[in-house]
């Protein structure tokens, strides 16, 4: 028999986890978790993480961009339109068929993407400078695990998913 969590007297807890999540993604968003240092090492979120997904997956074209990353193909379209413009991501023809437009990593978005990321794992590890490396193990394993179970009520319940799958 499965119990209801919020009803087990565990009501405290959750609202703990709840209000500290709520804090967590504000504070991430106001910071874009840009890293140590200046604010040139921060980087919008969908940016960040269309850069991260061509980065792992090579070269691909926009329905697979947005079918691996959750979102659709108006979104992906919208968002890596200034990425071209900026030179982080360029457009060339589909390998077996030229008039398909595939989206790439350019050597300049790879060096931006290296130079957030570098700033990022700093950040980190200042944050969690003074944790046991069990305790920094845990928290990326139980994250991962909440992002990953976040994920899958978003796609049980039909909605576009936040990119949850690439670790950066």
């Amino acid at each position: 028999m499965s119990m209801d969590m919020t009803t087990v007297g565990d009501t405290g807890l959750l609202e703990t986890l709840q209000h500290e999540v709520a804090v967590f993604a504000r504070r991430a968003e106001q910071t874009r978790l840009g890293g140590v240092g200046q604010v040139r090492n921060s980087m919008d979120r969908a940016a960040y993480l269309l850069l991260n997904r061509l980065d792992k997956e090579g070269p691909m074209g926009v329905k697979a961009l947005a079918a691996s990353m959750g979102i659709d193909s108006s979104t992906v379209t919208r968002q890596v339109a200034p990425l071209v413009d900026t030179g982080l991501v360029k457009r060339t023809s589909h390998p077996e068929d030229g008039r398909a437009v595939v989206l790439q990593l350019s050597p300049r978005g790879q060096a931006r993407l290296e130079e957030v990321r570098s700033s990022r794992r700093q950040l980190m590890a200042e944050l969690t400078g003074d944790w046991e490396p069990e305790e920094r193990e845990a928290f990326c394993s139980l994250l991962t695990r909440f992002n990953s179970a976040l994920s899958a009520r978003m796609a049980v319940s039909g909605l576009p998913g936040p990119e949850a799958q690439s670790p950066s």
